[in-house]
């Protein structure tokens, strides 16, 4: 009969089991021989009496000569003469490790080379530092001084520069308190590098002068996009024909444009009369035509910097405005003026001042018509509103096409198929 594959797959295991055990039990016996030979072969070691009741327990050869024993007994003591030694010269470690060549005063303490203590005032350290500026000073420096025995010209102009890097070290609060910081952990190593080179080579700029120059900055290109805008409304108003005959009507009048004809040397060119006309003609509309909104005339008081600078003055401007605003309307309940009316309809409508003051006339005084400063009004006038922007694009032939593109196409979508 056949055998099923389990069952021939099960005697297998069990039959290589039972030959590793057997090889392991083999191995574990001839080691433990081996050992129980090597302790009988040992010596006796001679014992003191005063530990002979507990020598058969520490210090008997079957005992000690155990390897098992010895080696972690071994090592231990090792690991722990080591650690004797590193904690000894851990203690022993001078101060001076704390400083680090290059900065501050490298190697030198900076309280040390002033002749101050940690707790020195500033005052203190600026006297200390004034009189070792005169003693060391290379203009002041002389070879046959008594109080400069020894000293040599560049000795004396190295311990001047080192004086004065310990005073310009100390005399500042953040400075002194990183140094402070340094002495007192000088594991932190690389910290203090980066505090140190942090502070030395970050720009020494007052932010008040980064803040005004940034400021006037941008006013200036207020100012000037402002200017520019105003300009290419005022040249585009020249094209209007409708503004253009009114000018030239009224320069006309004035007697501008019907001057003499010029004889002679003084005659000019055509392109010459004709560039003085366009020139009047842009004045007199210039100051025809009140240009409203954001391509209004620029003015001063309407940039960053002066805004700034007025800003109180506004400040207390609105908070008068506002206190009288509830106390005439609301305590009293007065009755809205033209003025009033038109700010809370420009409030409805979420509009800035240029964008309400851009507006024709007429739409402004349908507003007052229909009395839009009253909320129920205005939420009728802006669904009336909607529905009529609604049947312009239904009626307007780019819509259509927008519609009819969107119903075949449908939106554009991103997608990662290569067809």
């Amino acid at each position: 009969s056949t055998i099923p594959i389990i069952d021939i797959k099960t005697t297998t295991l069990s039959i290589v089991l039972r030959v590793g055990c057997t090889r392991i039990c083999k191995k574990k016996k001839n080691c433990l021989q081996k050992r129980q030979r090597a302790r009988d072969a040992m010596p006796t070691i001679p014992i003191s009496p005063c530990l002979r009741g507990h020598a058969p327990r520490l210090f008997s050869a079957r005992h000690v000569g155990n390897a098992d024993m010895a080696a972690p007994i071994v090592s231990a003591l090792r690991l722990g003469l080591w650690t004797v030694i590193l904690l000894f010269s851990a203690l022993c470690i001078p101060s001076a490790l704390a400083l680090i060549e290059g900065l501050y005063c490298g190697t030198q303490i900076c309280y040390d080379v002033l002749g101050v203590s940690r707790d020195a005032a500033k005052a203190e350290i600026g006297r200390a530092y004034r009189q070792l500026a005169r003693k060391y000073h290379p203009d002041r420096f002389h070879a046959g001084d008594p109080a400069l025995a020894g000293e040599s010209a560049d000795s004396a102009h190295q311990k001047f520069l080192l004086i004065a890097t310990a005073y310009e070290t100390l005399k500042d609060e953040e400075s002194r308190r990183d140094y402070d910081y340094m002495l007192d952990h000088p594991e932190q190593y690389y910290s203090h590098y980066y505090t140190y080179y942090r502070r030395r080579l970050a720009p020494k700029v007052d932010v008040r002068i980064v803040i005004l120059v940034t400021v006037c900055a941008i006013s200036l290109f207020q100012y000037y996009s402002w200017w520019s805008s105003y300009t290419e409304a005022i040249n585009y108003l020249t094209t209007v024909p409708k503004y253009r005959i009114q000018a030239t009507e009224l320069a006309k009048q004035q007697g501008l444009l019907n001057r003499t004809k010029e004889k002679g040397k003084n005659r000019r060119s055509k392109e010459e009369i004709r560039e003085e006309e366009e020139e009047i003609i842009r004045d007199i509309i210039k100051n025809k035509i009140d240009i409203k909104g954001g391509y209004q005339k620029p003015n001063v008081a309407d940039i960053l910097l002066f805004k700034i600078v007025l800003f109180p003055y506004h400040m207390c401007l609105y908070v008068a405005w506002y206190c009288s605003w509830i106390y005439r309307f609301s305590i009293r309940g007065e009755e809205y003026g033209e003025e009033e009316k038109l700010y809370i309809i420009r409030k409805h409508m979420k509009m800035s001042r240029a964008q309400f003051d851009s507006l024709d006339d007429h739409l402004r005084q349908t507003f007052m018509e229909r009395q839009l400063w009253k909320k129920e009004n205005y939420e009728v006038y802006r669904e009336e509103q909607e529905e009529e922007m609604k049947m312009k694009m239904a009626t307007d032939p780019r819509w259509k096409r927008y519609r009819r593109w969107m119903k075949s196409e449908g939106p554009g979508r991103i997608t990662f198929i290569d067809d």
